[in-house]
């Protein structure tokens, strides 16, 4: 795919890869959400593993290429107050407030925004405020209890909506939630294999995407853990406008365009505010990204290695993506590239088509 994408008054354009793999400091272990600060700095969560370790959220500044910077990095590995055992939800409040869910402990970790704990609250179960597994959070997505729990800032219970189904308002594994402009509700619904937008009282509103699995070509490298397929044929062949494959993550951006990680098809697509398919993104990081390139530099065996490879193109691709989030200030959208550990950054540019026609 072109490093830059148009459809409809729209441009896409790929700027640039942050991260590199690293249980700590200057890098990603297994991102699986994100969400912008109070001054377009960014939060992620890192799964990590049990090898290494790497649980944490990092607080980064994006910037343009080479810009990035690690700013802190909290809710590492443990059992006490303040740590993790698997982070996957984070969010900021107006006051700068982190809260970061835990899916072993089922609780919610509040820090300030230099990674400070504060509190936390949370127990595990079915009942009314309880949570198994929680995952995102702007509501707190309370995934093994297929619902989601509005909760006070200090913990207590508001509302809750949703129950296990297929159904409209129903939801299977639920992963990514967002809000757009109007306060409306967008859930990424995992194992339904769609995203399901809420009116702010929980009302069902729309089901976008269905279920559909990218055809792969004979030729093809085999779908792992260590990438997506490559193959000669292109990808304009291969596209299913509207389809998803467990998807993670949701954004939307102030025109109502939705952005959704199809975790299972490796790429990001884009509907628009009527859940009609625009287009999709499968990756462009053909440049180092500035905290991978400091390795190299360090270690000059690491790019022999990268030289052995014959084909390079997949390392370009998204593997896994799990989350995005979209920056008004910046028109930046930034996918978590989860097996990849980092993030790819593109640009939206309105408006192309008037601007090619006065050249």
């Amino acid at each position: 795919m072109a490093l830059t994408t148009y459809v409809k008054g729209r441009a896409y354009d790929w700027s640039h890869a942050i991260g590199r793999a690293s249980a700590n400091g200057t890098g990603f272990n297994y991102p699986q959400t994100m969400c912008l600060g109070t001054d377009s700095d960014l939060y992620v969560a890192n799964r990590g593993n049990e090898n290494n370790f790497g649980m944490r959220v990092n607080h980064i500044k994006v910037g343009g290429p080479g810009e990035e910077e690690l700013l802190a990095e909290f809710a590492t590995y443990g059992e006490a107050d303040g740590n993790t055992i698997w982070p996957f939800g984070v969010a900021v409040d107006k006051n700068g407030e982190v809260y970061v869910t835990d899916e072993w402990k089922s609780t919610v970790s509040v820090f300030d925004a230099k990674g400070k704990f504060i509190r936390k609250w949370g127990t595990p179960g079915s009942g009314p405020g309880q949570l198994k597994g929680p995952a995102g959070i702007v509501f707190v997505v309370d995934s093994g209890n297929n619902r989601l729990q509005v909760f006070t800032p200090q913990g207590k219970l508001v509302a809750q909506c949703g129950k296990a189904g297929s159904g409209e308002g129903e939801f299977n594994k639920p992963w990514g939630i967002t809000l757009d402009k109007d306060g409306n509700i967008y859930v990424a619904d995992w194992k339904n294999h769609r995203v399901q937008k809420l009116s702010p009282a929980g009302k069902f509103l729309m089901a976008i995407g269905r279920y559909g699995k990218l055809p792969v070509a004979p030729n093809a490298f085999a779908v792992t853990y260590l990438g997506p397929f490559i193959s000669s044929v292109p990808d304009t062949d291969r596209v299913l406008a509207g389809i998803l494959n467990h998807p993670t993550g949701v954004a939307v951006d102030p025109e109502g365009d939705i952005y959704v990680t199809d975790w299972g098809n490796h790429r990001l697509c884009i509907f628009d505010k009527e859940g009609h398919p625009l287009t999709h993104l499968v990756g462009d990081a053909q440049v180092m990204s500035k905290w991978g390139q400091q390795s190299i530099d360090a270690n000059p065996d690491m790019m022999k290695a990268y030289r052995r490879v014959q084909n390079i193109e997949q390392l370009w691709r998204f593997c896994f993506p799990t989350a995005v989030v979209f920056n008004p200030k910046t028109d930046q959208i930034i996918v978590a590239d989860s097996q990849r550990n980092r993030l790819q950054v593109y640009n939206k540019v309105r408006d192309y088509v008037d601007f090619q026609a006065n050249l």
